[in-house]
């Protein structure tokens, strides 16, 4: 079968945006349809280009053989919007709710998990830290291990480096950003190295149930805002995933806009006072 050229000016057909969108979901669960056209067309001939294939048939078939440009074009779709106390009530409810419940079966120094997925460029992963060390007056009677993970690897390497501009900062109260920041480059702002080495950063992927295992099990998990990019059966498999990588018991906070109920019947929803949550069923994980 001969290939079909795409030169830059002509758009991509229907049937060949579907045929992409098809990989991408496969690899990630993220579903673009023809309303997000323009982003897709624009990402997906800057990979083109940059691989030098000339047709998309041809770049279909790299995707099969190389890994590298695999992850490329993964880290060129992903949607990294995200700032510090981004849907702060749920932090509320985490230190508020949340924490005291799940330490009410731990002794002192017990390890308790938290994962912040995806974490995009870290903002979320930091926010959590930053909001016990200055609301939860337990945090320092546990073990508090905070994970950040994504399947973004350059998303990744920013949230290691912790300096952030302006936008992603300023929701935070004037005394944190002081006493947790030093003045960088440019207006930016860097988060102190004892905070940043209090947060860990790992690939994983939500439809991918070896890389979410490979993190282990966790008592809080933050996975909002993703799902929405979602089709319904990447939903699902991110669902079941979800609920194996939660300890019994463990908690699951989701966006706003997403609700667990189409995805999965296996979790309990809790009305707390500052948010919806949904809880895996199961004696308390007791350490």
């Amino acid at each position: 079968m001969t290939e079909a050229v795409v030169p830059n000016e002509e758009a991509f057909s229907v049937g060949d945006l579907q045929r992409f969108d098809d990989v991408l979901c496969a690899r990630t669960g993220m579903s673009f349809g023809e309303t997000k056209r323009y982003y897709v067309e624009r990402r997906l001939r800057e990979r083109l280009a940059a691989t030098g294939a000339a047709s998309l048939d041809a770049y279909l078939l790299l995707l099969r053989v190389d890994p590298t440009e695999v992850q490329a074009v993964i880290n060129s779709f992903t949607i990294n919007e995200t700032y510090f106390y981004r849907e702060e009530h749920q932090f509320r409810c985490l230190s508020r709710d949340l924490l005291p419940e799940i330490v009410s079966h731990r002794a002192p120094g017990d390890r308790v998990r938290i994962w912040s997925l995806p974490c995009a460029t870290g903002e979320e992963a930091y926010s959590i830290a930053l909001w016990l060390l200055e609301n939860w007056r337990m945090v320092d009677a546990y073990n508090v291990e905070i994970v950040g993970s994504d399947i973004d690897t350059r998303a990744l390497d920013e949230a290691r480096r912790g300096l952030y501009d302006e936008r992603s900062t300023g929701r935070l109260p004037p005394q944190v950003l002081k006493e947790y920041f030093v003045p960088g480059a440019g207006g930016t702002s860097q988060i102190i190295a004892d905070l940043i080495e209090s947060v860990s950063f790992t690939p994983a992927n939500l439809v991918d149930q070896a890389s979410m295992r490979a993190n282990g099990a966790f008592d809080v998990i933050f996975c909002r805002n993703a799902l929405i990019y979602f089709d319904d059966a990447s939903r699902r498999i991110a669902a079941r995933n979800l609920y194996d990588c939660l300890a019994p018991s463990g908690f699951l906070c989701l966006g706003h806009s997403e609700s667990m109920s189409r995805m999965s019947q296996r979790f309990v929803q809790r009305r707390l006072e500052d948010a919806i949550v949904y809880q895996r069923p199961g004696k308390p994980d007791e350490r």
